[in-house]
């Protein structure tokens, strides 16, 4: 299984993470996911390729805003609310109001 690696979020910078946050899918993504707390990459609700969620989800980890852990053989992925919220407050509560 691979291994993920997670960016220390004093690297994050704004820009990077309001990329990450400009596609549509991924904001769906970040909500179901603030939602439901953690969730395996099949139970979230887009209908894309593989390699397509693969992106989109490699595209929030690099900006910080999720954790993916592996568990057997599942990746279980979360939103880091308390890190991301220390560095960027308010933000997530912009995408839940969304």
């Amino acid at each position: 299984m691979k291994a993920y690696t997670h960016p220390d979020l004093e690297q994050v910078s704004l820009p990077q993470v309001m990329q990450a946050l400009s596609d549509p899918c991924r904001i769906s993504i970040m909500q179901a996911l603030m939602a439901e707390e953690e969730l395996a990459c099949n139970a979230l609700p887009v209908t894309v390729a593989k390699a397509t969620l693969s992106h989109h989800m490699a595209v929030l980890r690099d900006a910080g805003l999720i954790l993916t852990r592996v568990e057997g053989t599942k990746c279980l992925n979360s939103v880091r609310m308390e890190a991301f919220e220390d560095y960027f407050p308010g933000l997530l509560d912009l995408l839940k109001a969304a």
